[in-house]
Order: C-alpha cells, then structure tokens, then sequence
C-alpha cells in the first residue's frame, strides 16, 4: 500500500521553466513571483502561476542566487512559507490527484526556491520549517555575517 507521502513524492516533481513541457509533467505550476525572462508564454505551458508562494522580492534580491547564503535563505524562506499555508494546502490537494510539476526559471537547480518549496509540500501538515531534510539553521558564521537585519 502506498502511503500518502509516497504519493505526493512521486507526483510532485521540479522542473526549469525554460525545458520544454512533455506528457508526463501533468499539471504545470509556475512557482515564482516573475515571469521568466525570455520565455514566450506560449512555449511555457503553464496551468497556473502562484506567484504568491514564491519568496518575496527582498528575500529573492538578498538571496541573489549566493550557495553561501543558501541555508540562511532556506530558513528564511520557510518561515515566508508558513504565512502562505492556503496556498500549500491547494498544491498537495492537486498533486492528490495527479501530477503537478513545479516550474522555476533558476539556473541553479541545486540552490533555489521550488526545492524548498517541494520539502514542505512533501512534509505538509508537519513541516514547520525546521525539518531535518532541510538544512541546519545553525550555519557557520561567515554566513551569519552575510544577513541583512532588515530581512525577517
């Protein structure tokens, strides 16, 4: 039997924007708050933008894409996530019933937002942000040097 956590593993996926849509992406969610440079919106395929769950502007510019600042940006992130629940709660009722493929236009695919984002939805109604999937938030601190006291 498969648990409701295999579930949301398996239908839940990640994919670059800027990849070509195919048969198996079933329903193509853009997770970030800009609508990716260059990308016509007819190539994208896209089902549905929630731009909301995305990280927000600050965050996004703080972070700038820098692995040093990544596992400060994951906790920061998490946090942002917890205020969008609604949001989170509509996601895994979609993957329930099929495949949702989670769309972002980084180029890193090791450091950005959808792979935290998909962590949650994964942990989702348990995650609260500091799962032990997810980075420690107790980072070296070079990189606690590198945080804005303006951010939350």
């Amino acid at each position: 039997m498969t648990s409701s956590h295999e579930l949301i593993a398996n239908h839940l996926r990640l994919k670059r924007a800027y990849d070509p849509p195919t048969s198996e992406d079933g329903l193509r969610v853009l997770v970030d708050r800009l609508w990716p440079r260059g990308l016509r919106k007819a190539d994208a395929a896209v089902d549905l933008w929630l731009k909301d769950v995305a990280p927000s502007t600050q965050l996004r510019k703080w972070f700038n894409h820098d692995a040093q600042r990544w596992p400060e940006f994951r906790r920061r992130y998490a946090i942002e996530l917890m205020q969008h629940r609604a949001v989170a709660d509509e996601l895994r009722e979609r993957v329930m019933h099929g495949t949702v493929t989670l769309l972002f236009a980084a180029q890193d695919q090791v450091h950005n937002h959808a792979i935290v984002l998909r962590e949650a939805l994964l942990q989702w109604p348990n995650w609260d942000g500091n799962s032990t999937s997810l980075e420690s938030t107790r980072e070296s601190s070079h990189v606690r040097k590198n945080v804005s006291p303006n951010l939350p």
